[in-house]
């Protein structure tokens, strides 16, 4: 049985996620708590070369199943060499994004559908999922004005996709949402980034507590 905390972070893109988990990190390892960071796709050196693969801006040709298979190929390596090793040993294993993203981005955006996505992850995790997952819910339009004005903010595939699909994305974060309400809590990110974290620190001290 895994000793740690499961924990991932999702959103639409320039929702805010990496400073708030900087933020959250800090305080978490302040309070004396043992804390990894990671991502995906990537994390681990497998599977940073599958994400440059899926997120490199020229391969505008690649298939909708070709991309998922590809984000739970890098999933299942980034699980057996990262995660689940830094949950044996009782971390509190903070993800930027895991299997919602697969669920919102090629389940609904890309239209393979949610339960279909679902399954080819199955076989990826085995069942491992987190334990909490913050869903950060802003709006395309002020996702994607931020990454315009950000310094040095990685510009990849998904982030030139159109606007409907981006607003896909957030149609199909709000329905897992509902789906996964038990897992999922939804956080305002359209806010200050103060006020954001104030309310995502809140929330996972609670759950920290709760455990």
């Amino acid at each position: 049985m895994n000793k740690g905390l499961f924990i991932s972070f999702e959103g639409g893109e320039g929702a805010g996620k990496s400073s708030v988990i900087t933020l959250l990190t800090t305080a978490l390892i302040e309070q004396g708590h043992k804390v990894i960071v990671t991502r995906e796709p990537g994390g681990i050196p497998i599977a940073e070369k599958i994400r440059e693969v899926i997120l490199d801006r020229e391969h505008t040709a690649m298939d909708a199943r070709t991309e998922a298979l590809l984000y739970a190929a890098a999933r299942r390596q980034h699980l057996v060499e990262k995660v689940i090793p830094a949950l044996e040993q009782g971390y509190i294993v903070i993800c930027d994004r895991f299997i919602d993203s697969s669920l919102a981005y090629q389940g609904v955006a890309r239209g393979l559908g949610i339960d279909e996505i679902w399954s080819i992850n199955q076989f990826a995790i085995e069942h491992l999922m987190p334990q909490l997952t913050i869903y950060m819910d802003v709006t395309p339009e002020v996702g994607l004005a931020r990454i315009a004005v950000a310094a040095g903010r990685e510009i990849n595939r998904l982030d030139l996709e159109s606007n409907s699909f981006h607003d896909k994305v957030r149609a199909g974060y709000l329905t897992l949402c509902e789906r996964y309400s038990d897992r999922i809590i939804k956080v305002d990110a359209n806010v200050s980034q103060q006020d954001v974290y104030r309310n995502i620190f809140n929330i996972v001290s609670a759950f920290i507590e709760g455990k």
